[in-house]
C-alpha cells in the first residue's frame, strides 16, 4: 500500500525545451529503507531528484507534471529551503562545503545559534547582525552528529581544507544529520571518490542512519554495493521506469541486464561483404601501463591493443575514464607509461606529436577544444592540415581555390547546413559543428581517427550519417577508428570490439553481440564469473 512509504512520486514527468526525459517515473521509498536509484548516465535519475528538492532548473523551465507525498501526505516543494523544511536532505558528489571553514562552521552553516546582543539599543538600531555566535553549543551539536555516525576521530574545530577526501564526505553527511527533523537522505555517489575502506566505512554509516528509521535513497552505478547494502532498488532506463525490486529477490545479472535491456537498433548498415583484413598480429594503437592525471577522467595502468583497420569501442560510465584516454595522447594532460602507434613510440610530452603521426581527433568538447568558433567554416576545416601538413598553401600563402574547392566538397558530404564556407562556425547548430569538426579531422587523411562523443547533440538523421560515414571511411580506406561514447547502441552498432572502462581501466572487452547482462556487469567493474546468480 502507498501509506507504507515515507516517499511517492507518482507519474512524475518532465520535459526541457520539447526534450521530454522524466515519462510517468515512480519511486517508493519506506522509512528506515535504503533504497537504491539506478540506471546508466542520462537514464534520469538526476532529474528525478532535481524534481524532490526543488531545484531551480526545473520550476524554472516549466515546473513538472505528478504527485509527490511524503508519509501520505501531498507536498508542493518549490526551492532546496522546502525541502529541507519537509526534512529531505542530501549528501552531495561534489563536495558542498567551504575550505576554509572548519568542521563545526560547515555543519552549522546557515543555521548558526547566536545570542541577542547584550546592549538593546545597538541591536535595535542595526538588528540581528550584532548576535553573538554560540561557538561552544555549535561545536557540542558537530561533535554529537560526528559521533552518531561513529566519526570520533574527526575534530570539530580542525579545518576542512587538507581533509582526506573520505573525511570530508563524512563532514557532508554530519552536517545533514545535524538538522531538525530529517526523514529522508539522498546519497548521489558517495563512494565514487572514496578509497575502498572509505567506502567500506561509508556503506556501514548508511546503515546505521537507516536503523534510526531515516529513509535513504543511494544512487549509485555500483551493482556490488547495492547488493552489500540496499533493501531495494528502482531502475530507470531513457527517462522511463523500469522496475522496482527487493534486493533480496534478485541478482546482479538481473539488475545488470534491466539496466542495460534495450534493442541495439541497427543505426549502421554495414553490409555483408567486409573488405577489411583485420590481423592480430597488426595493431595500430598499444597502450601499455598508460596512465592519464585527467581530473574526473583519470586514467589508471591501462592495457590495450587496437589492431590495424578495426572500428574500436570504449565505453562506460561518465567519470571512470574513458575521456582521458584520447586527451592524454592528444598531450592535454599529464601521462605515463607508453602509447605505441604501428610499433613506434609516441613522444607525449611534445604537443601535435599525435597529429605528426597521422592520428586525428574529434573532441568531445566541440566548442571549448575542437572549433575556433569565431573562423568561418572554411577556416575551420584546413586549419590542422594547414598547420601540421602545410597543405592548402601556395608560396606561403593560403591557395584560395583549393581551400574553397575542398571546404565546398565536405560541406556537401556531410551534409554540412550553412549559407556558406565563411559562415562562422559559432553560429552554426551543435549537430553542424559537430560535422564541422569531423569534416578538420578527415582532412587530415589520418591512418588513425580518434572520435570522442561522435554524436552527442545531433538529431537521429545527422546521427546515423556520421557514423555511417566513419563506417565507409574504415570500409573503404581501412582507416583505424576509435570511438569514445556514452551511447552504447551506437557502439554496439558500428564497433568490431568494444572495451568497457570503469575506475580508470578496462574492466572487459566485448563484442557487440554480447549480452545485456554483461555489458551492465562490465560497466560496474564487474564479470559475469564474477557473480553469484
Amino acid at each position: 500500500m502507498e501509506t507504507d512509504y515515507l516517499l511517492s512520486m507518482n507519474n512524475i514527468n518532465k520535459e526541457f525545451f520539447g526534450n521530454k526525459v522524466l515519462k510517468n517515473v515512480d519511486l517508493q521509498v519506506k522509512a528506515g529503507e535504503i533504497h537504491a536509484l539506478m540506471g546508466e548516465n542520462g537514464a534520469g535519475k538526476s532529474t528525478l531528484m532535481n524534481v524532490l528538492f526543488g531545484m531551480p532548473v526545473i520550476h524554472q523551465t516549466g515546473g513538472f507534471e505528478g504527485q509527490v507525498k511524503l508519509a501520505g501526505q501531498e507536498i508542493n516543494i518549490l526551492n532546496p529551503h522546502d525541502a529541507m523544511n519537509y526534512g529531505i536532505g542530501m549528501v552531495h558528489q561534489e563536495f558542498m562545503l567551504i575550505p576554509n571553514f572548519t568542521v563545526t562552521e560547515n555543519i552549522k552553516v546557515g543555521r548558526e545559534i547566536g545570542q541577542p546582543s547584550i546592549v538593546p539599543f545597538l541591536e535595535k538600531a542595526f538588528g540581528d547582525d550584532l548576535d553573538r555566535l554560540l561557538w561552544d553549543k555549535m561545536a557540542e551539536d558537530s561533535r554529537k552528529s560526528l559521533d552518531s555516525i561513529g566519526m570520533m576521530n574527526i575534530e570539530e574545530y580542525a579545518r576542512v581544507a587538507g581533509m582526506p577526501i573520505g573525511y570530508q564526505q563524512f563532514v557532508e553527511i554530519a552536517r545533514e544529520i545535524d538538522k531538525t527533523g530529517i526523514k529522508l537522505l539522498v546519497f548521489d555517489e558517495p563512494t565514487a571518490v572514496l578509497t575502498e575502506s572509505e567506502a567500506d566505512r561509508l556503506l556501514e554509516i548508511m546503515r546505521l542512519i537507516a536503523s534510526r528509521g531515516i529513509a535513504i535513497v543511494f544512487i549509485t552505478h555500483r551493482l556490488d554495493e547495492v547488493m552489500q547494502v540496499a533493501d531495494s532498488l528502482t531502475i530507470l532506463r531513457d527517462g522511463e521506469f523500469i522496475a522496482r525490486r527487493n534486493v533480496a529477490e534478485t541478482n546482479l545479472v538481473d539488475i545488470a541486464e534491466l539496466m542495460i535491456g534495450r534493442q541495439v537498433e541497427k543505426l549502421v548498415d554495414k553490409g555483408e561483404e567486409d573488405p577489411r583484413d583485420i590481423n592480430d598480429e597488426n595493431i595500430a594503437l598499444e597502450l601499455i601501463n598508460y596512465c592519464v592525471d585527467m581530473p574526473g577522467e583519470e586514467v589508471r595502468n591501462m592495457n590495450i591493443k587496437i589492431r590495424k583497420g578495426e572500428i574500436f569501442g570504449f565505453g562506460g560510465l561518465a567519470g571512470q575514464g574513458k575521456i582521458g584516454i584520447h586527451n592524454g595522447i592528444q598531450g592535454l594532460y599529464e601521462t605515463s607509461g607508453e602509447v605505441l602507434v604501428h610499433g613506434e613510440k609516441l613522444d607525449l610530452s611534445k604537443r601535435g606529436e599525435a597529429l605528426r603521426k597521422d592520428i586525428a581527433f574529434v573532441s568531445e568538447d566541440r566548442r571549448g577544444v575542437g572549433l575556433l568558433l569565431s573562423e568561418s567554416i572554411e577556416r575551420n576545416i584546413i586549419f590542422s592540415a594547414m598547420q601540421v601538413k602545410n597543405e592548402f598553401l601556395k608560396r606561403g600563402f593560403l591557395n584560395r581555390k583549393e581551400s574553397l574547392k575542398h571546404t565546398n566538397e565536405m560541406i556537401e558530404l556531410l551534409d554540412i547546413r550553412c549559407t556558406g564556407p565563411q559562415q562562422s562556425v559559432g553560429s552554426l547548430s551543435g549537430g553542424n559543428q559537430q560535422k564541422v569538426c569531423l569534416a578538420r579531422a578527415l582532412t587530415l587523411k589520418p591512418n588513425i581517427l580518434i572520435v570522442a562523443e561522435p554524436t552527442r547533440g545531433i538529431d537521429i538523421g545527422a546521427k546515423k550519417l556520421v557514423l555511417e560515414y566513419l563506417n565507409e571511411i574504415n570500409r573503404n580506406d581501412g582507416t583505424t577508428i576509435i570511438v569514445i561514447s556514452s551511447e552504447l547502441v551506437e557502439l554496439r552498432s558500428l564497433c568490431d570490439r568494444i572495451a568497457i572502462v570503469a575506475k580508470g581501466t578496462i574492466s572487459a572487452i566485448l563484442d557487440p553481440e554480447d549480452s545485456d547482462a554483461d555489458y551492465g556487469l562490465a560497466m560496474s567493474g564487474l564479470k559475469r564469473e564474477d557473480v553469484k546468480a
